[in-house]
């Protein structure tokens, strides 16, 4: 009679923690519901879909940036530099091509080429060298603005570049007026970036295998999986997507601000975290973290339809509800201990 009581109380444990990693999730889209509808609640044409489609246009770099983070925090890490790559690599947008005279198409893959390398290196000295996460992108985020302040302190205009007027070209879905709205064709390349990831992290070996660092390094070690290109390979992602946020920043706003970008690393950190991934690595979801940046996103629609209201207060709202799903993840992860013991 004690056999069918020891089989079953495993089954609804791993039912329960299935379940529980759910949880964090279904709050950021719960909070997500509530504030479009407190919204639409309290402002007029507030459910006119082109302010959701806006969500996707102001914050379509965050979002690539914070797909890349979302690997490297899914590994068990952290990556400080992505606001200073970002902006780096926009600025060196406009150096190749305004200064330089590069080809857009041209100077656009090397800033790439440069920021999956960037990522390379730092993942390298983090795994080989046993350097801190924190430390080893913390000398990025200095270092790399540092050099975009170095090649210029003040704004560089790329409007007479014609290749940067290709991210806004838009696509009409109907008229705004008749209940349409419009995308332009940036916030299709982060449409994409949110699909590869999607892809890769649940159905490629590469993406188990950053879930399976993240839960445990030594276990992974142990069942033979290749930890050091995982570590080295989610930096390099980060990295990459960190240029890429800073090309599409460069069509969205077809100039280079050197100061631009400061504290996007923390935003990118809230988001995939509101999103439902834990800080200590191998739980979350990438659509997860499109929920956290949509959040980030209705917070200051919601300031700017009030009108009467610092911008200051969309992150005093997004400190507190960081707190608040950090707490979260705290109590679900100390309730699956206790059942397991």
């Amino acid at each position: 009679m004690t056999a069918p009581t020891l089989t079953a109380r495993p089954t609804r444990s791993k039912l329960f923690d299935g379940l529980t990693r759910y949880v964090p999730i279904g709050a950021t889209i719960g909070l997500l519901a509530a504030l479009y509808l407190g919204g639409v609640a309290n402002y007029p044409n507030f459910d006119n879909p082109q302010v959701v489609a806006k969500l996707f246009i102001d914050n379509a770099p965050l979002l690539v940036v914070a797909v890349g983070m979302t690997f490297v925090i899914l590994s068990g890490g952290i990556d400080l530099s992505v606001g200073s790559v970002m902006a780096f690599a926009t600025m060196a947008c406009a150096w190749l091509t305004v200064d330089a005279g590069v080809a857009a198409p041209l100077a656009t893959v090397l800033v790439l080429a440069f920021g999956t390398a960037w990522g390379l290196l730092v993942g390298a000295v983090i795994h080989y060298f046993h350097v801190q996460p924190f430390i080893a992108t913390l000398v990025g985020l200095f270092l790399f603005r540092g050099l975009t302040l170095q090649i210029s302190a003040t704004d560089v205009s790329m409007r007479e570049i014609g290749f940067f007027q290709w991210g806004m070209t838009h696509v009409d879905f109907g008229e705004v007026r008749d209940g349409g709205f419009w995308l332009p064709y940036l916030s299709f390349v982060a449409f994409a970036v949110v699909a590869v990831a999607f892809v890769v992290l649940h159905y490629t070996r590469f993406g188990r295998g950053v879930y399976a660092v993240g839960g445990s390094e030594t276990s992974a070690l142990l069942m033979g999986l290749p930890v050091a290109r995982t570590k080295i390979g989610v930096y390099a992602i980060s990295g990459c997507c960190a240029a890429l946020a800073g090309v599409l920043a460069a069509f969205a706003t077809k100039s280079a601000n050197p100061l631009a970008n400061v504290g996007t690393e923390l935003d990118a950190i809230a988001a995939v975290v509101i999103g439902g991934t834990l800080l200590t690595g191998g739980a979350g979801f990438v659509l997860g973290t499109v929920a956290g940046v949509m959040v980030w996103g209705m917070l200051n629609t919601l300031i700017a339809f009030q009108g009467n209201l610092s911008s200051w207060w969309a992150r005093i709202v997004m400190g507190a509800l960081l707190l608040a799903f950090i707490l979260l993840q705290r109590v679900l992860a100390r309730s699956g201990e206790k059942r397991r013991t």
